[in-house]
């Protein structure tokens, strides 16, 4: 295939790519069938279950904490799935860094622990 017609590929996608998306809605706007919107219709429900009480509750900054932690600790697990698939392959600096890594983690799942952020359900017991 030569560059010309590599640039017509690439040229065709591109406007095939541009074209799609207004093409889609104009036809879902020919399509669409003018609606009265009912009241049931902006009912806010949970699970089929009607809602009671204020919708703004405020909560505690806790879950907030345990779920970022949750979240950091997760992603960081993930970082190192790669290298424990290819340890072997890998020298002792590569190795040096992990424990590093692992370390670092240590310190600052010690450093919430003694905050008290991993302590949400204090109040449910």
């Amino acid at each position: 295939m030569s560059v010309g017609e590599q640039y017509i590929t690439i040229a065709l996608f591109v406007i095939v790519g541009a074209i799609f998306p207004v093409l889609t809605i104009f036809v879902a706007s020919l399509l669409r069938k003018p609606r009265t919107p009912e009241p049931q219709k902006y009912l806010t429900y949970e699970c089929s279950v009607l809602p009671f009480g204020p919708a703004w509750v405020q909560h505690n900054v806790e879950y907030y904490m345990y779920a970022l932690l949750f979240v950091i600790f997760d992603v960081e697990t993930v970082f190192l799935y790669p290298w424990a698939m290819t340890y072997r392959s890998f020298g002792l600096f590569a190795t040096v860094e992990v424990i590093i890594f692992i370390a670092v983690l240590a310190l600052g799942l010690a450093y919430a622990w003694k905050k008290g952020a991993l302590e949400w359900m204090r109040g449910w017991r």
